[in-house]
């Protein structure tokens, strides 16, 4: 089926079509420009009842604009009934606290068992389309082996403002993590490092640009021009071991790239423990960890990596709103094995 969007267009219009389009659109119509310049492109477009498929097309003060917007069908991609954690929904968009070693949205290699799989099952008949197609809208990712929160759009106009604010770096997000040794800014070493500063509060910022490996192109690589700009903070919370060998860190972000907070981390020299691609497997002085909590960091089976807070304006009411999951249990086993005295004393705090 198809509907009908009517309006006209207001005073001073952007000099292109596609743009005039953007500013006039009712709110309501929930359309994104993309979305806008495909049914430009598709015919799908009239002005005062001539089809117009330019997007750079001059449009006059008072023009009357009609828009044939396809009624939302079914993804291609098929619904699946796995198990969720929600911790928020409603008739716009939906929080999960994803578990470490799944996937958002399916690829070649996995093509099922993802997270957009398990919405689809999940939300049924209640999504409303995104972009012309019944499907969870994906605003950002956190890697397979990472857990923690995501937030995903029900619905045109959830998508489109979440996309923005993801886009302005204006939504919250802080990770947990434990990484290798512990970036103090007492160690002058860390002063060296090109892309590291310290803020007030014994805070590491790293500031660089990211962008695909040369040579290894599942990995990112620090660069210092070309590439997109990153900035990451970093903020120890304890300290693990005599001498202190590793430690459990927040992070957060003002940028959000691929493998953002590890390849900064591993560009530090405190890449994070179990990092297969950036933190590697690293020894640790025999007396510094007892042997229990020596094994359990040298056999930790993924990045430790946790999506923990999550904070943004809600797209449609307007509220702003900040969402919170607890580490999962293997990242609390393995702080309980690096807290644990090796002589039966009290643990090292931060």
């Amino acid at each position: 089926m198809r509907r009908h969007i009517e309006f006209t267009i207001a005073a001073d219009p952007p000099p292109r079509l596609d743009k005039a389009l953007s500013r006039d659109v009712p709110d309501a119509a929930a359309l994104s420009r993309t979305r806008l310049a495909r049914l430009i492109a598709q015919g799908d477009v009239t002005v005062d009842g001539m089809p117009i498929t330019d997007a750079k097309a001059r449009v006059a003060e008072g023009a009357r604009v009609v828009l044939t917007v396809q009624t939302a069908s079914d993804s291609h991609i098929a619904p699946e009934p796995i198990a969720l954690e929600i911790v928020h929904e409603d008739d716009d968009l939906i929080v999960v606290n994803k578990p470490a070693g799944m996937v958002v949205h399916p690829a070649p290699g996995t093509p099922s068992g993802t997270l957009v799989n398990a919405l689809l099952h999940h939300c049924g008949a209640a999504l409303s389309g995104v972009g012309g197609v019944k499907r969870p809208g994906i605003v950002h990712r956190i890697d397979k082996d990472t857990s923690g929160l995501l937030v995903v759009a029900k619905s045109d106009a959830a998508h489109q403002g979440l996309a923005a604010q993801f886009q302005a770096h204006s939504v919250q997000r802080v990770y947990r993590a434990l990484c290798y040794g512990v970036p103090d800014a007492s160690d002058p070493r860390l002063r060296g490092i090109r892309g590291v500063s310290f803020e007030p509060g014994n805070i590491l910022r790293l500031t660089t640009q990211l962008a695909r490996h040369r040579t290894d192109r599942q990995k990112q690589a620090v660069l210092f021009q070309g590439g997109r700009h990153a900035v990451t903070r970093a903020r120890i919370v304890q300290r693990f071991g005599t001498p202190p060998v590793a430690a459990l860190i927040d992070c957060w972000l003002e940028t959000g790239r691929t493998h953002q907070i590890r390849v900064h981390m591993a560009h530090t020299g405190h890449g994070l423990i179990g990092d297969p691609v950036y933190g590697g497997r690293r020894k640790v002085a025999a007396r510094a960890l007892p042997a229990a909590a020596a094994g359990a960091l040298r056999d930790f089976p993924r990045q430790a990596l946790h999506a923990g807070v999550l904070g943004f304006v809600h797209p449609v009411s307007g509220e702003t709103v900040q969402f919170n999951a607890e580490i999962p249990a293997d990242m609390r086993a393995l702080i309980a094995a690096l807290q644990a005295p090796a002589d039966g004393s009290d643990g090292q705090g931060a």
